[in-house]
């Protein structure tokens, strides 16, 4: 069995996170979209981009993302449901995190935005560090976000378990020398978690 890592880093949405958002985007823009082709048009979106790399704020969002998707709301109302799209952790999550910190350090990385980094409190005690696109000014998968997380972690790429929903980030991952691992969901990522022995 790999030796213990160091680190285990974590991202948020689709991971350990419960989110609406590709339910209610596909309800508000009156298309039927599968999980995999919203993830990537999400990921190319000039709006989400900019915002989520801290570029934007979040009125300039809404009237740039309204506009790219033809969304028939006030920027004020698409704020209010996009702000609660994340619902919150999947049950156990804080349970499960919590004994993880008792034997190695634990962070997370997520593609995000003030509005949801806020709502959250910053998840403040969830993680020994909690890592932001929107604060490291580079979003994910590009390398960048990475070698700014490792630097600021004081990790080494090898001494890192990175878990994530997207392919492209854990291609990406794996590239610069992290030991990533694609799941989806928390009863995946519980499962890849106990056939590591952690």
């Amino acid at each position: 069995m790999p030796s213990r890592p160091a680190l285990l880093l974590f991202d948020l949405g689709g991971v350990l996170l419960e989110s609406t958002g590709h339910e209610r985007l596909c309800q508000l823009a009156g298309v039927d979209m599968p999980v995999d082709e919203y993830r990537e048009r999400w990921l190319r979106s000039p709006a989400v981009c900019r915002f989520e790399s801290g570029g934007s704020t979040p009125d300039e969002f809404a009237a740039q993302f309204i506009d790219e998707w033809q969304l028939s709301l006030t920027r004020s109302a698409f704020l209010h449901e996009f702000t609660h799209w994340p619902r919150d952790m999947h049950a156990g999550v804080r349970t499960r995190l919590a004994g993880l910190r008792a034997h190695c350090r634990t962070a997370c990385l997520s593609n995000s935005n003030e509005l949801h980094w806020q709502r959250f409190g910053r998840f403040a005690g969830l993680f020994d560090v909690a890592l932001s696109s929107h604060e490291l000014g580079v979003l994910k998968p590009e390398p960048a976000a990475f070698t700014r997380a490792l630097e600021i972690l004081d990790v080494s790429p090898g001494d890192v378990m990175f878990f994530d929903d997207s392919r492209s980030n854990i291609d990406s991952a794996a590239r610069l020398g992290l030991r990533a691992f694609h799941v989806e969901g928390f009863g995946a990522l519980e499962r890849l978690l106990a056939a590591h022995g952690l």
